[in-house]
């Protein structure tokens, strides 16, 4: 009997129907000389402290270092404190039975890093010793599976990925269970001061950004806006100087010779630079990307949008979600073109998708080199019936970003005109010649949205127009905007560092916070910890999040780009970089930041006095 094991009964059920195994067992299916049997997820975690002999949280058990780790039955928590969770325990008794018996073992956990864990796992704590083949998908597609199970690979030929996994499973536990107890310990709090690997850093990315915010002092300047006539069509010009007090500003303000002050001449053309500019597609939508747009677009959470995904991956809709590339290689871009004629009827970008059936497609998001483990989320070409309404918008997200990556250039024109009247000022303007790409979803451009001249006249320099108005502005600073989940995933991606160019921001994905698949968790982490809270769509520390804050801000523990770079290793020991080298370096890492805490948490308690004690 051929055992196949999924990574959740729903995918488990999905396989055995592929395969038309139909009799159901206590825990698994089987039928056409196979088993399909399955996880909960994640059943088995690295053993808690006690299970090492550090019994209690006490400063002389720190810092926790076991010499091998234990795997241990996922726990529930009950009256009588956290127990064995006995559907976890019967399950695997089914899988250890089923593995027993098997003549192939075929892992079909999702193809991933976490995918491979949870399967290594079950395999290593049940002591089986039979060789595996792995299931390799990036589709739910019934032909998809198929052809996987035709193409299945050797077990081995994932060994490295699962030691990037184990080195982030064990490197976490050091690292949060030794810096949350040390905390905890020395800020004598009755409550637990959970720390993490990532979700520090994250946390003191958002109070960073809250206290800046909050702190910031603005300053005035003021600005002279000016309107002109050009034959009946009027654009408006802003000074280029900001003045810094009024009197100064209110000096040049005077001296423009407007109408209204019986000024002939008006404004003299300068200057005028028509440039074309052609836009690119955006790449294909990752994980990070589209969890982005669900939160500027519908305010969804990163959560939400994985969830959703996640849901329509399993119905045959979209491709495998928890991807870190926004590219796919030429094998799958011969598929494309079959892709987009199932839009053809989309009531929102139908027309666009018949545009493409005819025109030659941007290879933009195509390079096979940029392909991680799995290509960029597409459609799979079945067709979607009754979606919910947010099911609907991720799906529209996912199609319309196909057809935007693989169509035309945006071809603008950028008008700049220099006026001098008292001062020099500047009126810029943006037509769009040949929307391309921006004509599937057909909408405003974020730089446009404030932008005072939608379009310009026909000017040349050496011309006198008539100011029609003037007006003195009196403007302010402002502060950087509040962290939102779009924009802290943004962040998360370039550990902090602030790059809106998308293709330098990918370069930098391999040392960014998190992977694409975790950083919904990180968010979702700090607020069930009440580090943070959801304020519109905002997100604020909390009291005891900034208490926190302010006793790790200085360590390593908070510092983005070292656990960034930690990221990037992870990859590499997936590409076969050295595992005992990273594990060395958690370890003196662990016993450094939790001397560090067990010295910086005396000062925390006050701060903490007025917060609701949680565990």
């Amino acid at each position: 009997m051929k055992i196949v094991i999924a990574e959740k009964p729903s995918v488990g059920r999905e396989l055995a129907k592929v395969f038309g195994a139909t009799t159901r067992k206590d825990g698994y299916i089987e039928g056409k000389g196979y088993s399909f049997t399955w996880a909960f997820g994640h059943l088995l975690q690295l053993a808690p402290p006690q299970e090492y002999g550090f019994i209690g949280w006490r400063r002389q058990h720190l810092p926790m270092l076991p010499a091998k780790f234990k795997l241990s039955i996922r726990k529930v928590k009950t009256k009588d404190g956290f127990v064995e969770d006995p559907g976890v325990r019967k399950q695997l008794d089914i899988i250890k039975k089923l593995f027993d018996e098997a003549t192939e073992i075929i892992v079909a956990t999702d193809a991933g890093r976490e995918g491979e864990l949870i399967f290594r796992y079950i395999y290593y704590f049940l002591k089986c010793k039979k060789p595996f083949k792995r299931l390799w998908i990036s589709s739910q597609t019934d032909e998809a599976i198929k052809d996987g199970f035709r193409n299945l690979k050797p077990g081995t030929d994932y060994d490295t990925l699962f030691n990037s996994a184990h080195c982030r499973s064990e490197s976490d536990w050091l690292v949060g269970m030794n810096a949350t107890q040390a905390l905890s310990i020395s800020a004598g709090s009755k409550s637990v001061l959970s720390l993490g690997r990532v979700q520090t850093p994250t946390l003191a990315m958002v109070c960073a950004r809250f206290l800046e915010n909050r702190n910031f002092v603005p300053q005035t300047f003021y600005q002279i806006s000016i309107q002109l006539d050009k034959d009946g069509q009027l654009f408006k010009a802003i000074s280029v100087a900001n003045f810094k007090t009024q009197p100064e500003a209110q000096g040049i303000f005077d001296k423009v010779e407007d109408v209204a002050s019986g000024f002939a001449t008006g404004g003299n053309i300068t200057a005028v630079e028509a440039k074309p500019r052609k836009e690119p597609p955006p790449l294909l939508h990752d994980l990070s990307s589209l969890q982005q747009e669900g939160n500027k677009k519908n305010g969804f959470t990163a959560d939400q949008t994985l969830n959703l995904l996640q849901n329509l991956y399993e119905s045959k809709l979209v491709s495998y979600p928890r991807t870190g590339s926004r590219y796919i290689g030429d094998d799958v871009f011969s598929t494309v073109p079959q892709l987009i004629s199932t839009l053809t009827d989309h009531p929102t970008f139908g027309n666009q998708a018949n545009f493409l059936q005819t025109a030659t497609l941007n290879k933009r998001s195509v390079n096979a080199k940029k392909v991680t483990d799995h290509h960029a989320v597409l459609p799979t070409g079945v067709k979607p019936y009754n979606l919910s309404k947010d099911h609907q918008a991720i799906y529209d997200m996912v199609a319309g970003r196909m057809l935007e990556a693989f169509h035309q250039e945006c071809i603008k024109e950028i008008t700049k005109i220099t006026i001098e009247s008292g001062s020099i000022f500047i009126a810029n303007g943006t037509v769009i010649r040949s929307a391309g790409w921006r004509s599937v979803f057909n909408e405003t451009e974020d730089d446009k949205k404030d932008e005072d001249n939608p379009a310009l006249p026909k000017v040349k320099a050496g011309e006198l127009l008539p100011i029609v108005n003037k007006a003195l502005l009196e403007k302010q600073t402002k502060p950087k905007p509040l962290y939102n989940e779009a924009s802290l995933l943004k962040a998360l991606e370039t550990s902090g560092k602030e790059i809106e160019d998308e293709e330098l921001r990918y370069a930098m994905k391999d040392s960014g916070l998190g992977t694409p698949a975790t950083r919904a968790a990180i968010i979702e982490t700090l607020l069930t910890r009440e580090y943070i809270i959801r304020e519109k769509r905002n997100l604020i520390p909390t009291q005891k999040g900034l208490a926190v804050y302010e006793v790790v801000k200085d360590k390593k523990i908070a510092q983005a780009e070292l656990t960034g770079q930690w990221e990037k290793r992870l990859e590499e020991i997936r590409s076969g970089a050295s595992v005992t080298d990273f594990k060395a370096e958690i370890a003196d890492y662990t016993k450094t930041i939790t001397q560090e805490l067990l010295l910086a948490g005396a000062g925390l308690s006050a701060q903490l006095a007025e917060v609701p004690a949680t565990v």
